[in-house]
Protein backbone atom coordinates (compact mmCIF):
# COMPACT_ATOMS: atom_id res chain seq x y z
CA UNK A 1 0.00 0.00 0.00
CA UNK A 2 1.43 3.97 -0.94
CA UNK A 3 0.36 6.37 1.80
CA UNK A 4 -0.39 9.46 0.89
CA UNK A 5 1.84 12.67 1.71
CA UNK A 6 -0.99 14.03 3.37
CA UNK A 7 -1.47 10.75 5.97
CA UNK A 8 2.30 10.34 6.46
CA UNK A 9 2.57 14.37 7.49
CA UNK A 10 -0.48 13.82 10.12
CA UNK A 11 1.35 10.64 11.42
CA UNK A 12 4.80 11.99 11.92
CA UNK A 13 3.40 15.70 12.63
CA UNK A 14 6.15 17.14 9.63
CA UNK A 15 3.34 19.48 8.03
CA UNK A 16 6.48 20.75 5.62
CA UNK A 17 5.64 17.30 3.93
CA UNK A 18 2.19 19.25 2.46
CA UNK A 19 4.27 21.84 0.77
CA UNK A 20 5.78 19.29 -1.37
CA UNK A 21 3.05 18.37 -4.84
CA UNK A 22 3.42 14.83 -5.86
CA UNK A 23 2.99 16.00 -9.27
CA UNK A 24 5.92 17.51 -9.74
CA UNK A 25 7.97 14.24 -11.28
CA UNK A 26 5.49 11.73 -12.06
CA UNK A 27 5.46 8.31 -9.85
CA UNK A 28 6.42 5.87 -12.35
CA UNK A 29 6.22 2.46 -11.30
CA UNK A 30 8.20 -0.30 -13.07
CA UNK A 31 7.04 -1.46 -16.86
CA UNK A 32 5.04 -5.17 -17.33
CA UNK A 33 8.05 -6.10 -18.76
CA UNK A 34 9.98 -5.22 -16.35
CA UNK A 35 8.02 -6.89 -13.59
CA UNK A 36 8.06 -10.21 -15.70
CA UNK A 37 11.93 -10.40 -15.93
CA UNK A 38 12.31 -9.48 -11.59
CA UNK A 39 9.43 -12.14 -10.83
CA UNK A 40 11.57 -14.47 -12.79
CA UNK A 41 15.24 -13.36 -11.23
CA UNK A 42 13.45 -13.17 -7.44
CA UNK A 43 12.56 -17.00 -8.00
CA UNK A 44 15.82 -18.20 -9.88
CA UNK A 45 17.00 -21.28 -8.58
CA UNK A 46 19.96 -19.72 -8.35
CA UNK A 47 19.04 -17.49 -5.66
CA UNK A 48 20.08 -18.59 -2.91
CA UNK A 49 17.69 -20.04 -0.55
CA UNK A 50 19.04 -18.04 2.31
CA UNK A 51 18.55 -14.85 0.30
CA UNK A 52 14.75 -16.11 -0.71
CA UNK A 53 13.77 -16.82 3.14
CA UNK A 54 13.79 -13.35 3.67
CA UNK A 55 11.97 -12.11 0.65
CA UNK A 56 8.81 -12.37 3.15
CA UNK A 57 10.78 -9.36 4.85
CA UNK A 58 12.12 -7.28 2.32
CA UNK A 59 9.90 -7.41 -0.29
CA UNK A 60 12.14 -6.88 -3.52
CA UNK A 61 9.72 -6.94 -6.17
CA UNK A 62 6.89 -4.77 -4.55
CA UNK A 63 10.51 -2.29 -3.32
CA UNK A 64 11.67 -2.24 -6.91
CA UNK A 65 8.85 -2.02 -8.77
CA UNK A 66 7.73 1.25 -6.82
CA UNK A 67 10.89 2.55 -6.84
CA UNK A 68 10.41 2.46 -10.35
CA UNK A 69 13.63 0.36 -11.84
CA UNK A 70 13.87 -0.01 -15.59
CA UNK A 71 17.06 -2.66 -17.41
CA UNK A 72 18.28 0.90 -19.12
CA UNK A 73 18.87 2.45 -16.06
CA UNK A 74 22.11 3.93 -14.63
CA UNK A 75 21.92 2.65 -11.12
CA UNK A 76 24.11 2.81 -8.05
CA UNK A 77 23.45 1.12 -4.78
CA UNK A 78 25.04 2.38 -2.25
CA UNK A 79 26.62 -0.36 0.27
CA UNK A 80 25.75 -3.59 -1.48
CA UNK A 81 27.43 -5.83 0.47
CA UNK A 82 29.85 -7.28 -1.82
CA UNK A 83 29.61 -9.58 -4.88
CA UNK A 84 26.80 -11.22 -2.59
CA UNK A 85 24.78 -8.63 -1.99
CA UNK A 86 21.00 -9.29 -1.56
CA UNK A 87 19.92 -6.82 -4.07
CA UNK A 88 23.12 -7.00 -5.38
CA UNK A 89 22.06 -10.90 -7.02
CA UNK A 90 19.08 -9.04 -8.18
CA UNK A 91 19.94 -5.50 -9.84
CA UNK A 92 23.08 -6.94 -11.93
CA UNK A 93 21.61 -9.37 -13.76
CA UNK A 94 18.20 -7.30 -14.70
CA UNK A 95 20.50 -4.35 -15.72
CA UNK A 96 23.34 -6.37 -17.86
CA UNK A 97 23.98 -5.30 -21.20
CA UNK A 98 21.38 -2.68 -21.00
CA UNK A 99 21.46 -0.07 -18.56
CA UNK A 100 24.46 -0.34 -15.63
CA UNK A 101 24.66 -1.56 -12.31
CA UNK A 102 27.41 0.58 -10.12
CA UNK A 103 27.78 -0.77 -6.69
CA UNK A 104 29.60 1.49 -3.99
CA UNK A 105 32.04 0.17 -1.04
CA UNK A 106 32.50 1.23 2.08
CA UNK A 107 36.09 1.44 0.94
CA UNK A 108 35.37 4.19 -1.52
CA UNK A 109 35.83 7.85 -0.82
CA UNK A 110 32.25 8.27 -0.73
CA UNK A 111 31.08 11.20 0.21
CA UNK A 112 33.83 12.39 -1.81
CA UNK A 113 33.32 11.83 -5.08
CA UNK A 114 34.10 8.36 -6.38
CA UNK A 115 35.88 7.81 -10.14
CA UNK A 116 33.53 5.14 -11.42
CA UNK A 117 29.86 7.60 -10.82
CA UNK A 118 28.76 9.34 -13.71
CA UNK A 119 28.03 12.50 -11.33
CA UNK A 120 24.80 14.36 -12.77
CA UNK A 121 23.88 11.39 -14.84
CA UNK A 122 22.56 8.35 -12.41
CA UNK A 123 19.13 7.50 -13.46
CA UNK A 124 18.26 6.20 -9.60
CA UNK A 125 20.23 5.75 -6.54
CA UNK A 126 19.25 2.75 -3.60
CA UNK A 127 20.06 2.52 -0.21
CA UNK A 128 18.92 -0.54 1.58
CA UNK A 129 19.67 -0.33 5.38
CA UNK A 130 22.71 0.57 4.66
CA UNK A 131 22.21 3.30 6.92
CA UNK A 132 25.59 3.58 8.84
CA UNK A 133 26.56 7.10 7.08
CA UNK A 134 23.08 8.73 9.08
CA UNK A 135 24.63 7.49 12.25
CA UNK A 136 27.51 6.32 14.17
CA UNK A 137 28.89 9.77 14.47
CA UNK A 138 29.44 10.19 10.66
CA UNK A 139 28.33 13.35 8.50
CA UNK A 140 25.16 12.49 7.67
CA UNK A 141 24.28 15.59 5.50
CA UNK A 142 27.50 15.59 3.66
CA UNK A 143 26.87 11.70 2.51
CA UNK A 144 22.62 12.59 1.20
CA UNK A 145 24.18 15.86 -0.59
CA UNK A 146 26.51 13.08 -2.50
CA UNK A 147 23.24 11.20 -3.22
CA UNK A 148 21.78 14.30 -4.48
CA UNK A 149 25.33 15.40 -6.98
CA UNK A 150 25.05 11.51 -8.35
CA UNK A 151 21.49 12.38 -9.91
CA UNK A 152 20.30 13.76 -13.20
CA UNK A 153 17.56 16.03 -13.09
CA UNK A 154 14.42 14.19 -12.35
CA UNK A 155 16.35 11.21 -10.94
CA UNK A 156 15.20 9.14 -8.34
CA UNK A 157 16.58 7.86 -5.14
CA UNK A 158 15.03 5.34 -3.33
CA UNK A 159 15.58 4.40 0.50
CA UNK A 160 14.52 1.71 2.53
CA UNK A 161 15.14 1.90 6.98
CA UNK A 162 15.17 0.87 9.79
CA UNK A 163 12.18 3.09 11.08
CA UNK A 164 12.96 4.45 14.89
CA UNK A 165 10.22 5.58 17.42
CA UNK A 166 9.04 8.98 16.37
CA UNK A 167 8.83 9.76 20.12
CA UNK A 168 12.32 9.37 20.45
CA UNK A 169 14.63 11.64 19.38
CA UNK A 170 17.14 10.76 17.14
CA UNK A 171 20.39 9.38 18.63
CA UNK A 172 23.25 10.66 16.03
CA UNK A 173 25.26 7.46 17.54
CA UNK A 174 22.66 5.21 16.55
CA UNK A 175 23.24 3.06 19.08
CA UNK A 176 19.97 1.15 18.79
CA UNK A 177 20.01 1.43 14.52
CA UNK A 178 17.12 3.03 13.95
CA UNK A 179 16.15 5.82 11.79
CA UNK A 180 13.57 8.18 12.59
CA UNK A 181 11.87 8.89 9.63
CA UNK A 182 11.61 12.79 9.99
CA UNK A 183 15.03 12.64 10.37
CA UNK A 184 15.92 10.95 7.21
CA UNK A 185 13.62 13.38 5.56
CA UNK A 186 15.48 16.39 7.20
CA UNK A 187 18.12 15.29 5.84
CA UNK A 188 16.87 14.69 2.59
CA UNK A 189 15.28 17.96 2.01
CA UNK A 190 18.47 19.99 3.34
CA UNK A 191 20.26 18.28 0.35
CA UNK A 192 17.66 19.36 -2.09
CA UNK A 193 15.23 16.56 -2.59
CA UNK A 194 11.45 16.50 -3.19
CA UNK A 195 9.45 13.91 -1.90
CA UNK A 196 7.90 12.47 -4.52
CA UNK A 197 5.77 8.85 -2.43
CA UNK A 198 6.11 6.55 0.16
CA UNK A 199 5.04 2.92 0.29
CA UNK A 200 4.28 0.76 3.77
CA UNK A 201 5.11 -2.47 1.59
CA UNK A 202 7.89 -2.70 5.08
CA UNK A 203 6.42 -1.86 7.47
CA UNK A 204 6.12 -4.46 9.98
CA UNK A 205 3.52 -3.45 13.45
CA UNK A 206 5.54 -6.50 15.28
CA UNK A 207 8.57 -4.56 16.05
CA UNK A 208 8.22 -2.07 19.05
CA UNK A 209 11.54 -0.71 18.48
CA UNK A 210 12.49 -0.95 22.36
CA UNK A 211 14.56 -4.35 21.88
CA UNK A 212 17.69 -4.81 24.29
CA UNK A 213 20.16 -4.83 21.75
CA UNK A 214 17.75 -2.61 19.64
CA UNK A 215 17.52 -3.77 15.96
CA UNK A 216 20.25 -5.98 16.13
CA UNK A 217 18.02 -7.71 18.52
CA UNK A 218 15.63 -9.15 15.60
CA UNK A 219 16.40 -11.34 12.80
CA UNK A 220 18.81 -11.45 10.91
CA UNK A 221 21.05 -10.51 13.93
CA UNK A 222 19.50 -12.36 16.91
CA UNK A 223 21.77 -10.67 18.99
CA UNK A 224 21.89 -11.66 22.50
CA UNK A 225 19.30 -14.47 21.70
CA UNK A 226 22.06 -17.23 19.61
CA UNK A 227 21.89 -19.89 21.18
CA UNK A 228 18.34 -20.45 23.49
CA UNK A 229 15.85 -21.97 21.45
CA UNK A 230 13.06 -19.84 23.54
CA UNK A 231 14.92 -16.57 22.97
CA UNK A 232 15.21 -17.01 19.31
CA UNK A 233 11.32 -18.13 18.82
CA UNK A 234 10.28 -14.93 20.57
CA UNK A 235 12.24 -12.44 18.17
CA UNK A 236 11.47 -15.10 15.07
CA UNK A 237 8.14 -13.93 15.98
CA UNK A 238 7.92 -10.45 15.23
CA UNK A 239 10.38 -10.70 12.11
CA UNK A 240 12.61 -8.09 10.51
CA UNK A 241 12.76 -4.46 11.57
CA UNK A 242 9.86 -1.82 10.73
CA UNK A 243 11.21 -0.16 7.59
CA UNK A 244 9.87 3.28 6.24
CA UNK A 245 10.07 3.30 2.60
CA UNK A 246 10.47 6.86 1.01
CA UNK A 247 11.28 7.78 -3.38
CA UNK A 248 12.39 11.03 -3.26
CA UNK A 249 13.57 12.94 -6.91
CA UNK A 250 16.13 15.68 -7.54
CA UNK A 251 14.23 18.82 -8.92
CA UNK A 252 15.04 20.67 -12.37
CA UNK A 253 15.69 24.20 -11.22
CA UNK A 254 17.02 23.09 -7.69
CA UNK A 255 13.57 23.38 -5.49
CA UNK A 256 10.62 21.80 -5.97
CA UNK A 257 8.13 22.27 -8.31
CA UNK A 258 5.05 25.03 -7.19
Amino acid sequence: MIKSLTAIAASLGFLALLAVPASAVEHLTSSAETRAELEALIANDDRPDRHKARDQYRHPFETLTFFGLDPEMTVVEIWPGGQGGWYRRILEPLLAGRGRYIPLFERTDFPDEVDDVPYGEVDLVLVFRAHGFMIYNEPAQEHVDALYKMLKPGGIFGIVDHAGDENIPQDPKGVNGYVNESHFFMLAKRAGFCLLSVSEVNRNPKDTKDHPNGVYSLMPSLWGSRGSQEEETKWRAIGESDRFTHKYYKPEGHTCAP
